[in-house]
């Protein structure tokens, strides 16, 4: 088995590749991280995973292999701040609700049609540990 850090990154076929960063910026507090003329890479901050906007007017918003893509929040009481941003951002939220008691859940579509979940789920015996902040020691005299 080789060990990873998961998925990390999934690219889009976009109409405009701004307007795409624009929109998951005000959703999701993406942040570019590298960019071309066709091309951005924005990640969202304190994680390792990426979206990638590819200019290709041709082919965005059609769907293939891949249903969906999804963003797991870190507290469900975020979900109505989640719907909110969508609207805000020139989205359309498509369906919402529970999957069960305490997994709220919202399917929405971005300015190009792609299709995109933000959930909460109940930790699950896989997840990695909650990180804990220490307080750096202090030298007394």
């Amino acid at each position: 088995m080789v060990k990873t850090y998961g998925l990390t990154h999934v690219a889009l076929a976009v109409r405009d590749p701004q307007r795409s960063l624009a929109f998951y910026e005000a959703v999701l507090g993406v942040v570019c991280v590298w960019r071309s003329d066709d091309f951005i890479q924005a990640q969202t901050p304190g994680s390792r995973d990426v979206l990638v906007f590819e200019r290709a007017p041709k082919q965005a918003g059609k769907r293939g292999g891949v249903a969906h893509f999804g963003f797991r929040l870190t507290k469900p009481s975020e979900i109505a701040a989640a719907v909110q941003a969508v609207r805000d951002a020139g989205g359309t939220v498509t369906d919402q609700g529970e999957f069960v008691p305490g997994e709220p859940y919202l399917f929405a579509r971005d300015p190009d049609g792609y299709e995109f979940e933000i959930w909460y789920e109940i930790p699950t015996k896989v997840d990695p540990p909650k990180r804990t902040t220490r307080r750096p020691k202090t030298r007394r005299a």
